[in-house]
């Protein structure tokens, strides 16, 4: 178990490594390894490194990383491996909650650059509810089939009214716009300080459920049973997760199936005991995001393709596997 562990998890961290180097040396001007301490040898290189490139990997890691701890904590609290925040609507609610932010100009000076956040995650954890409520409304046992179409039902309409939203802006349209396309590109460091103490805020919580969640994949009873106070644990790990996605979507725009791919494939190759899934599928969320921002902005250069384009390609056909899989069960 010991060596399946350690294999574990220094794979993750040596893709991670790697991903990190990708994301960081190729791109429309070759940066030499020497630029990460060096600025005297190559000013111009130093500059795109740490100024451009840097904050871009740093962040598109911190959103999958969010995305995907987020995931496997809402796959593994509704028994459902198609429950990410992007299929049951909670990064819908996020994005509403986030371009009404900018639609309005809602600034609020206490929380200065953390406004957008913080109504990111108000819309993520409000729809959270309403799907979860609507859902339990129509089929007490929560099964897969129903949980699914409640979030494409609220999906869509929350859909609608981003499209509203941007019908009616004018000189917020190009703001708006640039938010929904979903990208990590020219966000800078500012927005890597507004997102890390949501991930750390989101993903201690989540940690501190790790057993809870493990005991719960059994049944709501029999974690009663056990010990487990299950409302007081589910609600934890809910506002955890809306943490993670209302924060991640706010700084980056909606990219949909990071929460749905990596989770699903971090439990079928190292298992489903959340003290490890948990941070595997932290890291492999930022690896994915990582590689797939690298493929968005060099596959069609000079020309930059939404990230939100390439994590489709890949997550429709697993959530499509996924889908057909549990109904080959039934």
């Amino acid at each position: 178990m010991k060596k399946k562990l350690f294999l574990a998890y220094s794979s993750t961290f040596l893709f991670l490594l790697i991903s990190v180097w990708l994301g960081l040396s190729i791109g429309s001007v070759d940066i030499p390894f020497s630029a990460l301490w060096d600025k005297e040898a190559n000013p111009r290189a130093y500059s795109i490194l740490w100024n451009i490139r840097m904050p871009r990997v740093v962040l598109a890691g911190l959103v999958g990383a969010s995305l995907a701890i987020a995931g496997a904590a809402f796959q593994g609290l509704l028994r459902n491996p198609l429950a990410d925040p992007y299929t049951i609507g909670v990064s819908s609610g996020a994005s509403v909650g986030a371009i009404s932010t900018i639609f309005f100009g809602v600034s609020i000076p206490m929380l200065g650059s953390y406004t957008l956040a913080m109504f990111g995650i108000l819309g993520a954890f409000i729809t959270l509810i309403f799907v979860l409520s609507f859902a339990r409304l129509v089929d007490k046992t929560l099964k897969m089939e129903t949980l699914i179409l409640t979030g494409v039902i609220f999906s869509a309409f929350l859909s609608s009214c981003i499209s509203l939203l941007t019908a009616l802006s004018h000189e917020e349209l190009k703001a708006v716009v640039n938010w929904l396309l979903g990208s990590v590109a020219m966000r800078g460091w500012s927005y890597v300080y507004v997102l890390i103490p949501f991930l750390i805020i989101g993903s201690l919580i989540l940690w501190f459920n790790r057993r809870e969640l493990n005991v719960m994949m059994y049944g709501d009873e029999r974690a009663t049973s056990l010990g487990v106070n299950v409302v007081r644990r589910k609600y934890a790990v809910l506002i955890g997760g809306s943490v993670l996605t209302g924060a991640a979507v706010s700084v980056s725009g909606t990219i949909g199936f990071v929460g749905l791919v990596v989770p699903h494939i971090t439990r079928l190759v190292w298992g489903t005991d959340h003290r490890h899934l948990l941070p595997l599928s932290f890291l492999k969320g930022a690896t994915l995001l990582i590689i797939c921002d690298l493929v968005s902005r060099t596959i069609v250069a000079p020309q930059e393709l939404p990230i939100g384009v390439i994590t489709a390609f890949i997550g429709a056909p697993v959530f499509a596997y996924i889908f057909f899989k549990q109904r080959r069960k039934k």
